[in-house]
């Protein structure tokens, strides 16, 4: 048996984000993976494990063919906007068991260009079969439960549209920070509270973006550490967990399942919320990046308003910057936007983010964060902690 080996994410890349015209998703996956294999400095003959969902009919085995691998492990779970950090996951422990050496983790999308193009709709679609059919008659859409959810916790706790609207604020100031943001203009709390009404009680800016874009990750076993030209980021814990389908079958809108998941991540990694230098939270809508504040254990559940409106998620001033590149809702939202979670932790963690990089509050570079991602209406969620120790 194996000896149980450490891990580390030693590339990281995105292709050309936000407005693309002219690229396949299938171009954006292997311009992603190029530049992460460069960034890492590892031949892609090492590569042997490969991740990938959302594309193809036998994904990741059509993506894994356009690229020239030929892998010994695959994955292909997809659970919406947590795939990314449950596959980081997977890949973590089949690295740590000796099933893998390196294993690469590639997305790629054309969601923005696609609509323009008349290749889709506007309206993302989950379909009418099994549970799904007792929901869809009444026009229940994807932003409207998470509408629900949000409207829930407002009155249950008291949160505000004002509190809400501070996440799209201080993601945008932080975009502001990020060159490779799509919308870098500052915004106000009013500006967000007047736009146009989506799904009561989000206007359009607490809804994300729509964009192209692809992302890669580049896990690997210990021993191939010393051959990367990047210092290494370790994988030091992990969770994931499923809460449900059907909206009927939530037992409680406030609560998301990266309650379970954040849990097991910190436990596994050793760590405290309270040790955490910044966070990558997904964000779809502004309730998300709320709640998932609350159920990692950064504040007390219905306490997530107040945390939020007093500043804390900026990089330049906050306690705990979240979304350190303007997130979904400033910088690129191309769907199932996991895997950019983990690419800008590993970018922050290296300190090679410019103007938005963070710093402690000794000055010296951020040694512990978090990757939270959260899929299909808060149906699933993976949490990984990431360190430089």
């Amino acid at each position: 048996m194996v000896a149980r080996r450490k891990v580390a994410v030693v590339g990281v890349a995105l292709s050309d984000c936000g407005r693309v015209d002219d690229a396949t998703p299938y171009a954006l996956h292997a311009q992603a993976a190029r530049r992460a294999l460069a960034d890492a400095g590892l031949d892609r003959s090492l590569v042997d494990g490969f991740a990938s969902a959302g594309l193809g009919t036998l994904a990741p085995v059509e993506v894994a063919e356009y690229l020239g691998l030929r892998p010994t492990w695959v994955d292909s779970t997809s659970v919406g906007g947590s795939t990314w950090e449950v596959m980081a996951a997977h890949a973590a422990d089949a690295i740590a068991a000796g099933h893998a050496r390196v294993v690469l983790l590639a997305y790629g999308s054309t969601a923005r260009a696609d609509v323009r193009a008349g290749r889709r709709t506007g309206t993302l679609s989950f379909g009418t079969r099994g549970p799904l059919q007792f929901e869809a008659p009444y026009g229940h859409t994807l932003i409207a439960k998470y509408a629900m959810a949000a409207r829930r916790h407002m009155i249950e706790y008291g949160t505000t549209i004002e509190q809400l609207a501070e996440v799209a604020v201080q993601a945008r100031a932080n975009a502001a920070l990020n060159p490779e943001a799509m919308f870098r203009t500052p915004v106000t709390v009013d500006e967000v509270a007047s736009g146009p009404m989506i799904a009561d009680p989000f206007t359009k800016l607490h809804c994300c973006l729509r964009s192209d874009g692809g992302a890669a990750v580049l896990l690997a076993a210990e021993e191939y550490v010393r051959d990367c030209r990047t210092a290494p980021v370790w994988v030091l814990g992990s969770g994931e967990s499923v809460s449900h389908s059907a909206m009927s079958e939530w037992p409680d809108f406030t609560v998301s399942p990266a309650a379970v998941s954040g849990r097991l991540a910190f436990e596994r990694a050793g760590v405290r919320p309270s040790e955490i230098d910044f966070a990558e939270i997904y964000d779809a809508f502004t309730y998300m990046t709320l709640v998932t504040l609350e159920d990692l254990g950064f504040c007390a559940k219905g306490e997530g308003g107040a945390f939020v409106e007093k500043g804390r998620l900026r990089v330049e001033r906050g306690e705990l910057p979240v979304n350190t590149d303007g997130g979904g809702l400033s910088a690129q939202h191309p769907g199932m936007r996991g895997l950019f979670l983990l690419v800008e932790a590993v970018r922050q963690l290296r300190g090679e983010c410019g103007d938005r990089q963070v710093r402690r509050p000794d000055g010296s570079l951020p040694r512990l964060t978090v990757a939270s991602g959260t899929g299909g209406w808060f149906c699933s969620s993976g949490t990984v902690v990431l360190g430089t120790g």
